[in-house]
């Protein structure tokens, strides 16, 4: 069986747009609906007709466009169980633990709240991709507009158990001023040095920095790293007793001083 096939695009200000395809079967989703103009010139691009949308959460930026392209296309979409009462013109809700195929590809559920209460990302094991919304970023993680840090730490170790090779593709385009930060907490981080430059590179030719992995997230985000003993110490937390209260404790005061820098 193929690979699904991955077109990703830049919508609004600092967003992504991604259509996954099922060459076998025709099956076309878009993942969230930030900008509806861009993701129907790229259906129209590539020739595909869209079937579903999965959407991440219900702010505007990502199923803002929902209405208006399911209007143009007939598509079905697919959104968050928690927060079905949020996402504009649901067809198919699902959550934690749910599994579904995309044409031939199986795409299974995590509830991921942290960045709104009803967040989920979607991962396709077989394809070793996932679509994580502003769950995670390269290098970051979402604001908690809605949950607490315990929430979204819990979240994200959810996605620290996929396999390190997997594709992360997130929301935005935000790596380069996350890099700056995470340099700013973790400044001996040897890997995180290196990618900040490559980082930096990418966006002087005005390339995206997207996908990233899992393995290089574990290795160089601040976000997944509450265990490392620079952090805490950068974060006033004893490195001694590195319980699960005290990663909690490391990582809300990390995201606290990302809100402010």
């Amino acid at each position: 069986m193929a690979s699904i096939e991955v077109h990703m695009f830049p919508c609004l200000q600092d967003n992504y747009g991604f259509l996954l395809h099922d060459e076998e079967t025709g099956v076309t989703a878009a993942v969230d609906t930030p900008e509806v103009g861009p993701i129907l010139g790229a259906l129209g691009e590539k020739g595909w007709k869209l079937t579903h949308i999965l959407n991440t959460h219900h702010h505007p930026d990502h199923a803002g466009g929902n209405l208006a392209i399911k209007t143009e296309t007939g598509c079905r979409i697919v959104g968050p169980r928690a927060d079905a009462a949020r996402i504009p013109g649901i067809d198919e809700q699902v959550g934690e633990g749910d599994e579904f195929f995309l044409g031939n590809h199986l795409v299974r559920v995590f509830d991921t709240p942290g960045h709104t209460r009803g967040h989920i990302v979607y991962y396709m094991p077989e394809d070793r991709v996932a679509f994580v919304g502003d769950t995670l970023f390269a290098m970051g993680c979402g604001r908690l507009f809605e949950g607490t840090p315990e929430q979204m730490w819990t979240s994200l170790q959810k996605l620290m158990q996929w396999p390190d090779d997997t594709s992360v593709y997130c929301g935005h385009e935000y790596t380069q001023a996350n890099a700056r930060f995470a340099l700013s907490v973790e400044p001996d981080n040897a890997a995180l040095i290196e990618r900040a430059r490559e980082v930096d590179a990418l966006r002087a030719r005005n390339e995206p920095t997207l996908p990233t992995t899992m393995g290089i997230e574990k290795e160089t985000n601040p976000f997944l790293r509450p265990m490392s003993p620079e952090i805490g110490a950068k974060v006033g937390v004893d490195g001694s007793d590195l319980g699960e209260s005290s990663l909690v404790e490391v990582f809300a005061r990390t995201r606290a001083l990302k809100d402010k820098f």
